[in-house]
């Protein structure tokens, strides 16, 4: 049994360490994938061995399998944690909704508008960016002043210019 969890354990961090690798990757953050890969091989070349040492028990196997899929979501619900990165949310609001970029502004928040023709009649626009762990705090905004709002989000690859450029900078 002791064997079983500790193949386990193994796997959950093994393949948590890929996730984030993973992630750190796609987010431009070559120098700690770099880091997290080296440490991560060690732990799986030592949970693979012990397992092909052991191969004639089957729940060592299963136990494999288990960790496995418990470390795919381990390591998920540790990105959401982290929330790196930014996230830009397009807003579409009623046009008599326009109080609504001043507010955000004044919570920190960049907010470019504009107006756009909507089916039903004239809309406005918003686009505003927040960091990807402020990201559920600006729904939360958003719902209170706006609840009818038509919201998409997505993640910015790259910045160039603007309002944020400044505070990315002092950031980091």
């Amino acid at each position: 049994m002791k064997l079983i969890l500790i193949i386990m354990g193994i796997n959950i961090v093994y393949v948590s360490l890929y996730t984030l690798r993973m992630i750190f990757v796609i987010k431009g953050l070559r120098g700690l994938a770099t880091f997290l890969a080296m440490v991560e091989i060690y732990v799986y070349m030592t949970g693979l061995g012990i397992v092909l040492k052991n191969l004639e028990n089957p729940w060592n196997l299963a136990a494999y399998c288990f960790g496995f899929g418990l470390g795919v979501y381990t390591g998920s619900r540790i990105e959401e944690y982290l929330a790196l990165g930014y996230v830009t949310v397009q807003v579409t609001v009623d046009c008599a909704e326009t109080e609504i970029p001043t507010k955000l502004r004044d919570d920190g928040y960049g907010v470019t508008c504009w107006l756009a023709d909507g089916k039903d009649g004239h809309r406005l626009m918003m686009q505003v960016l927040a960091k990807r762990c402020n990201e559920r705090k600006l729904y939360n905004i958003l719902d209170k002043l706006c609840p009818k709002a038509f919201v998409i989000s997505f993640e910015p690859k790259n910045f160039r210019g603007g309002f944020w450029i400044n505070r990315m900078t002092k950031n980091f």
